[in-house]
């Protein structure tokens, strides 16, 4: 299990995706640009300590990521058609959360496996991305019994 942010914008968003990541052993893919400079120093200060246990690759553009992506690709978006509750997660899926500020293209929309939306009260558009990673990361683990002993 892995999770992909998809040229984050937020510096704080991408170290609290670091800080679930390290605790619970799943590495991170981050696929550039990002909308902030992706420093060692601002990670260590957006992830805390944890940024530097996470495992993290970086990937220059999509087309880099997409060369090396093993698994599924499980996108979380608000347009998506199966609900977090009936989605069957793998062990090898890649959950990808697009940019706080735009999401994902819609190429990449399409290029996913499989498209996943976090259900909500009516009239609420979007949760946070690190929060959404989580929710989503939480039942994948779940479901392919990957929490940390």
């Amino acid at each position: 299990m892995r999770i992909a942010l998809h040229q984050p914008d937020i510096a704080g968003n991408v170290g609290t995706i670091l800080r679930l990541a390290a605790c619970l052993g799943v590495a991170v893919d981050i696929i550039e640009p990002c909308g902030f400079a992706f420093s060692e120093r601002a990670l260590k200060r957006a992830g805390m300590d944890y940024a530097g246990v996470a495992e993290i690759v970086r990937h220059a553009d999509w087309a880099a990521f997409e060369a090396n992506v093993s698994g599924r690709i499980v996108l979380l978006s608000t347009r998506a058609d199966v609900a977090l509750g009936r989605a069957r997660f793998e062990a090898t899926d890649m959950i990808l959360v697009g940019s706080e500020g735009a999401g994902v293209p819609e190429a990449v929309h399409q290029r996913a496996d499989l498209r996943v939306r976090i259900p909500m009260r009516p009239g609420f558009r979007s949760l946070n991305v690190a929060v959404s990673a989580g929710i989503a990361l939480g039942e994948a683990l779940r479901q392919t019994g990957g929490w940390p002993e």
